[in-house]
């Protein structure tokens, strides 16, 4: 049974209700609007459908949610590598090659299927009928660590961590050359890129309205290659570890290509091969067809850290890169 969202109006007079909903919630404020016009919502005790009403201080708000639909999605017995499960949340190490939730082209074989068949009938429905207890992604290609929340409660408290960036995350990621200077911030609003409605872009006039605040700390741990790289002294590839203030769709591909060192094999974002790589030593053609091989980007999230919605136990996953990023990482220290 889902509870009443009841709120008491003590700021943001004035605004419409959809967005002030919205701005306290896990609805979106299109979500918040269809469900106004179906006569979810009481000020007060009377009923109210229209999205437009402008919030009064000292209005009692009740949104009623709609129930949990059954998914569309079905359960498959696909393994999961867990790293911690309680009836609240599941925190999982999620393989590279591995989608999310159901999409176009992906209607099955996600962790969405796999999860509805390992929690049967306790994840959260606040995400949808497509995305039951998702509050994260990774992409298709990007492995590593992940939480899952199985009721509504742990749904709003882990949704809140995210939204104020309370979370810590920490990627590791094999990118071209070697970022300067060594360690430092990229704060570059991202927007939808204008010509391939898959990709995002960087928003380097800072003025587009569709562009969302980017935030990514990074620091390289390793270079390899020191030397051969098409800048004189420069590495031809490094191992740095990103730590993200926002999540935003891509950030770490689009900001590190975007600033001149995609990861290696991210063919969206990125390129074939790595200069500097040209050599006929045994160590450089290894490295070399290393590169060329790797068919994903690599990019791994390594840690992640939060306190726990509803315990309030802090919580703290790492996993290690999985065996093809190894793998290319020894080629790439061999140089």
């Amino acid at each position: 049974m889902r509870q009443n969202i009841d709120i008491t109006v003590t700021e943001g007079t004035g605004e419409r209700i959809d967005r002030w909903l919205a701005e306290r919630t896990d609805y979106s404020r299109t979500q918040v609007k269809t469900l106004i016009k179906e006569g979810a919502l009481l000020l007060g005790d009377q009923p109210m459908t229209d999205p437009t009403h402008k919030v009064v201080e000292g209005e009692t708000v009740s949104l009623t949610p709609p129930p949990v639909k059954d998914a569309t999605p079905q359960p498959q017995d696909i393994p999961l590598d867990i790293l911690f499960e309680d009836e609240h949340l599941i925190v999982l190490n999620k393989p590279a090659g591995l989608v999310v939730h159901p999409a176009a082209g992906n209607w099955d074989g996600t962790l969405v299927n796999a999860l509805l068949h390992h929690c049967k009938d306790s994840l959260s429905g606040i995400g949808g009928v497509a995305r039951p207890g998702i509050v994260h992604r990774l992409d298709k290609d990007t492995s590593g660590v992940m939480v899952v929340a199985k009721n509504d409660e742990a749904h709003r408290g882990l949704r809140r961590l995210f939204s104020i960036h309370d979370i810590e995350r920490h990627y590791l990621a094999l990118i071209h050359a070697d970022p300067r200077p060594a360690s430092g911030t990229i704060e570059i609003p991202i927007a939808r890129s204008r010509k391939d409605r898959l990709k995002r872009e960087l928003d380097w006039s800072f003025e587009r309205s569709d562009a969302r605040e980017a935030i990514t700390h990074y620091k390289r741990l390793e270079a390899y290659g020191t030397g051969r790289g098409k800048v004189a002294g420069e590495p031809v590839a490094s191992l740095v570890q990103c730590t993200l203030e926002t999540g935003r769709t891509h950030q770490i591909r689009v900001h590190l290509s975007g600033t001149g060192h995609p990861l290696i094999g991210d063919r969206l974002y990125g390129k074939a091969g790595v200069a500097g790589l040209g050599g006929t030593d045994d160590i450089t053609v290894a490295a070399r067809e290393g590169v060329r091989a790797f068919k994903r980007q690599a990019l791994h999230a390594a840690i992640l850290g939060f306190d726990h919605p509803v315990t309030g136990d802090t919580m703290h996953f790492e996993t290690e890169p999985p065996d093809d990023f190894q793998a290319l990482r020894a080629l790439l220290q061999a140089l």
